[in-house]
Formats: C-alpha cells, sequence, structure tokens
C-alpha cells in the first residue's frame, strides 16, 4: 500500500471531499459553489499537510456514482494532478465504502458522529444487508445492496448491482432479496441498515423495507480522517476489482439530450434535410 500520508483524496459526489490521508478532509456541501471552490481546496489540502504537488504519490478520486457535472470536475482535476505529479490514479465509487463503513460502525473500529443513530443488534440466524445510496436529485437514489461478509461467499458481487432508482421501487427491490434469503426458513430475519446521503431525506419510503435496522444520512467523509482514511484503503485494497482501472465518471442516468427526428416531409415534395 502506498504511504498514506502521500495521499490525496479528491471525491465530488456529493458536494465536494478532499484531503490527505491522515488529515482532516475539507468539506464543501453547497452544491453550487463547492465546484468553485474545488483547485483552492486542493492546494489548502496540499499546503496543510507540509506537501508540494510534486510530493504526492497516489491520488484517490470518487467516480460516483452522481450528478454528472460535479463529479466529472472532480475526475479531471484529478486527472490532471496525476498527470503533472506522476502520482498513481485510482478510481473510487462511493457506494462500496458506504458498506464497510457500516460494518466498522457495527464493529465500533470507527467512532460514530453524534446523531448517528445505533445499530441493532443480530440475533442468532439473522442476516444483515446493507443498502447504500446517494442523492441522485430528481427523486431518485444511486443505489446498490450488500450482504456482510460472513453472509455471502467471499468475492459475491452485490446483491443488488449498482444502480439509479425511485425510493419506493428500491424498496421493493430490496424486499425481493430479502424474501429469497429467508428462503425456507421464514422466521429467519434480514435487518437491513441504510447508509448514504438520501437516506434520511427518503426515510418514509424504507417504511415499506420488512425490516430496517439503522438509517443514516452520511458517507466516510462525515467521519473526518477516520473517514478519509477508509475511503483511500478501500480504493487501494480494491484498485483492480472495477472502476479504479478506468477513472471514469458512473452517471448512470440516460443522457438528457437526445438525437433529433428528421424533420417531417411535405406533400409532393421530398424529405428536408438539416443543414445546421
Amino acid at each position: 500500500m502506498a504511504d498514506v500520508t502521500r495521499t490525496l483524496v479528491i471525491d465530488t459526489s456529493y458536494g465536494s471531499a478532499v484531503g490527505i490521508v491522515g488529515r482532516e478532509p475539507i468539506i464543501e456541501t453547497d452544491s453550487r459553489t463547492h465546484v468553485e471552490r474545488l483547485q483552492s481546496n486542493i492546494a489548502r489540502a496540499v499546503a496543510e499537510a507540509g506537501l508540494r504537488p510534486r510530493d504526492l504519490d497516489t491520488v484517490v478520486v470518487g467516480i460516483g456514482p452522481a450528478p454528472f457535472t460535479g463529479l466529472r470536475a472532480g475526475i479531471v482535476a484529478a486527472k490532471t494532478i496525476a498527470y503533472a505529479t506522476g502520482a498513481t490514479l485510482i478510481g473510487q465509487d462511493i457506494l462500496a465504502p458506504q458498506h464497510e463503513l457500516a460494518a466498522r460502525l457495527r464493529d465500533a473500529s470507527i467512532t460514530a458522529p453524534v446523531g448517528i443513530p445505533a445499530f441493532q443488534p443480530l440475533q442468532e440466524g439473522d442476516i444483515r444487508l446493507t443498502l447504500a445510496v446517494n442523492d441522485a436529485r430528481r427523486r431518485q437514489l444511486y443505489c446498490a445492496l450488500y450482504a456482510d461478509a460472513s453472509d455471502t461467499a467471499p468475492g459475491m458481487r452485490p446483491l443488488i448491482d449498482m444502480d439509479i432508482d425511485y425510493p419506493d421501487h428500491i424498496a421493493e427491490r430490496v424486499n425481493a432479496v430479502v424474501a429469497r434469503l429467508r428462503g425456507a426458513r421464514p422466521e429467519r430475519r434480514v435487518l437491513v441498515d441504510i447508509i448514504g446521503h438520501g437516506a434520511g431525506k427518503y426515510a418514509a419510503s424504507w417504511a415499506g423495507i420488512e425490516s430496517v435496522g439503522m438509517v443514516a444520512d452520511a458517507t466516510p467523509f462525515d467521519f473526518g480522517a477516520d473517514g478519509l482514511a477508509l475511503f483511500a484503503r478501500h480504493a487501494t485494497a480494491h484498485r483492480d476489482d472495477g472502476h479504479g482501472r478506468t477513472v471514469e465518471p458512473l452517471y448512470l442516468r440516460r443522457p438528457d439530450v437526445s438525437v433529433p427526428k428528421p424533420l417531417k416531409q411535405v406533400l409532393h415534395h421530398g424529405g428536408a434535410e438539416r443543414n445546421a
């Protein structure tokens, strides 16, 4: 693993988070200004760590899923810095580290800030799932559903792959997974913890999930230096598992722009062409 004291993290999946691993991140939550402040926040984070850009050996950048414009700004900044300094560039989605964060909160290996609710303890035979979400705007959420390692085979894919959907439909999809996991043992409880920005905003939708454990509107970056380090460690450990090799934005929503239809034909005339 790279020397974490020389690792820069940039994430613009929700506002922006910038920091050198081992120090507190600089957080911008205002979606109207976080892109404007990104460059100065990066310079500040590097300087406050006593480093110069050429000292960096790793740049970890969040690749979403998130709305496109802000996400792209963070990725472009990270690519530029890595190219200019020769640092290794690693991409990391925001959802998988949230699953790890939930597990760390449950075993108390990371300290929860004020406002994060307590986890319900498991009973014998219970299965715990983590629904990781990120606000996609337009009344939608990016989401993925994970099971704890003890409840699945090692390396198993998410129970619901990364997607964008409406909260009520996400709840229905989670319930279908819960029913499948219970299988022939209907008495077994499957507890679902929900974590990420947007989890609290759509709390009413989670009432449709059979057994909800905890709902926390938070990501690793809300946990200060510990969360920043968690995000970077996860990215480094899983750099060859998926998106870390491509470092391209995960947008997921269909493009708003579509190819225009051809102009209508006028009776007794040939079809018109677009020349513009």
